[in-house]
């Protein structure tokens, strides 16, 4: 017997005169809940995302440059795009020499210079982060000397660095190692730590280290001014390939580095055997254990 204000239930709790809903109710709105989003909904997600990524590979990893000069030649031509990496630095890896390096104007190197036109597909690739803008004011060189050195030129060449010739193939055919027949030409310097000399290919065709000795660091570039090293020359498709450091730069009793330099090259292998020992250690500790897996 119940009271007026109970209601009496079925076997399975449902008060009488409710229907229970069917299985069948219950799959179809399961179903309905699991419908994947149509594209147009995820298309603003995707783009998102995509954008991210993008930045995040331009500012840690990788950036796209445009060559819009001959300094270069025949290393690199106008109107190549390089790779250059950015990653490296954050492990406190420094330029060295024969490294083709992009970096900031260090002190108005490029005044009177006229800002080149960005085409169509460099300008969508600024406005996603993997390319400079056009207002960015960028140079691209090859280090000859680092902190500590000594770089010489005396007559046509060779170009010399701690007393070492420097066997070049790289510079331009038909240009001397050093110029003879202009201001800036011969010199000898004696490189700052922190800072790098640099030099285009192209010895008489780049206004490099050479003729900015009258800017307030005296030719040279603050290493805080590099962007990264340019590594591979990756368009136009016939042009594809690496940027190595030359072997003349390996030569015995060239390198007055101490052997602090070389600890911080080597810095990207030692963080990463130091990111992986502990795991390996662990799994190793687990293999040890195979009582662990049955618990």
């Amino acid at each position: 017997m119940t009271s007026g204000n109970e209601q009496a239930a079925g076997d399975d709790g449902t008060p009488d005169g409710e229907q229970r809903p069917r299985a069948a109710d219950t799959d179809e709105a399961a179903r309905r809940s699991r419908k994947p989003r149509s594209f147009w909904k995820e298309l603003p997600i995707l783009i998102g995302i995509a954008l991210v990524l993008a930045l995040l590979i331009k500012t840690f990893l990788v950036q796209a440059f445009s060559i819009p000069s001959d300094s270069m030649q025949n290393t690199l031509q106008q109107g190549d795009r390089v790779l250059v990496d950015k990653l490296t630095p954050w492990f406190g890896s420094k330029p060295e020499r024969g490294e083709v390096v992009v970096f900031h104007d260090p002190d108005n190197w490029l005044a009177g210079e006229p800002t080149p036109t960005p085409n169509p597909v460099q300008k969508v690739l600024s406005w996603i982060g993997l390319m400079p803008s056009a207002e960015e004011k960028d140079l691209i060189k090859r280090v000859i000397g680092v902190g500590g050195d000594t770089v010489e030129c005396k007559g046509s060449g060779p170009l010399k660095v701690n007393g070492k010739a420097l066997n070049e193939p790289f510079v331009y055919p038909g240009n001397t190692p050093c110029s003879v027949d202009d201001q800036g030409g011969q010199f000898k310097v004696k490189v700052p730590k922190g800072y790098i000399w640099v030099m285009g290919d192209h010895r008489q065709n780049s206004r490099d280290s050479r003729y900015n000795q009258s800017d307030r660091n005296h030719g040279m570039v603050p290493v805080d001014k590099v962007v990264g090293r340019a590594i591979v020359k990756a368009w136009p498709i016939n042009r594809w390939g690496t940027l190595p450091v030359p072997d003349t730069f390996d030569q015995p009793g060239l390198d007055r580095q101490s052997s602090a330099a070389a600890s911080l090259t080597a810095a990207p292998q030692g963080i990463a055997v130091a990111a992986v020992l502990p795991v390996a250690l662990w799994r190793r500790r687990r293999t040890d254990r195979p009582e662990a897996a049955n618990r």
